[in-house]
């Protein structure tokens, strides 16, 4: 009711309203479809029958109200757009672009100026289905093609032999993971939240949260007043800490540079 919500929009709630009234009347022709054939047909119109009707009506109605994408489906992935032409000027560290039918992703690059001429821009990519790194120079203005990756969030559950396995957030679906795409696998804690990117439909990378938090399981001895000591946490990563760190403690990890940020509590 717009008097007690007005922040809800007048069209939306009409195209609401309209969206039920035609499932409701679409329900209504059924039924009398069903009834018609009752009495040609002489034959029992069971109550099964109508509860399945019902049920068809009120899972219609209720798809009225479910937020939708532009393509009438409610959101699951985040995807890129497809095969978006960009140039030089566009590219950024972790950009994916496709080349050759395959994702490379922008580790860095660099712009040298000349005197004479255009600049030109060496950029250091990673392949994401091979694993290896490669270096190119292109003239100021170069076209590329951005792939289209899909990305959604997906737990970690458990390893078994060279898989790791992720359980979709959404779908509940489990999906396996070459362990040679998962990087710093050994940060990777159970019930961890990660992000896995999709490139025609197979992961081809496992990107961890920034932040996360371990427990430290065991601590090597101090080796003095303001340095560091190793310390292997509940993961089964071996991290660099101050010396004042004890086992049992949680602290919180940057997962890129496998640094010790601080305690978590």
């Amino acid at each position: 009711d717009p008097s007690i919500h007005p922040s809800i929009d007048q069209s939306t709630t009409s195209s609401t309203h309209l969206a039920s009234n035609s499932t409701v009347q679409l329900v209504v022709i059924t039924f009398s479809i069903h009834a018609s054939t009752y009495r040609r047909l002489n034959t029992v119109f069971t109550m099964r029958s109508i509860i399945a009707a019902s049920v068809l009506a009120w899972a219609s109605i209720a798809h009225a109200f479910v937020p939708t994408t532009s393509f009438g489906m409610a959101p699951v992935k985040s995807a890129t757009a497809l095969n978006v032409a960009i140039d030089t000027s566009d590219i950024k560290n972790g950009l994916t672009v496709e080349i050759d039918g395959e994702p490379y992703k922008v580790l860095n690059f660099s712009i040298m100026k000349q005197a004479r001429g255009a600049a030109k821009t060496t950029i250091k990519f990673k392949n994401l289905m091979r694993g290896n790194t490669i270096e190119n120079t292109y003239r100021s203005g170069e076209k590329f093609q951005t792939a289209q990756i899909d990305k959604s969030n997906h737990v970690f559950t458990y390893e078994d032999g060279n898989s790791f396995f992720f359980m979709d957030s959404q779908t509940f679906d489990e999906v396996p993971v070459d362990a040679n795409v998962v990087e710093s696998a050994d940060l990777i804690a159970e019930g961890m939240e990660v992000m896995l990117v999709f490139f025609k439909d197979k992961v081809i990378e496992c990107v961890l949260p920034k932040n996360a938090i371990y427990t430290v399981t065991e601590t090597g001895p101090n080796a003095g007043a303001g340095k560091d000591k190793p310390a292997v946490l509940s993961s089964g990563a071996t991290i660099s800490v101050p010396g004042y760190v004890e086992v049992g403690e949680t602290i919180r990890i940057d997962t890129e540079k496998r640094e010790f940020l601080g305690r978590a509590s």
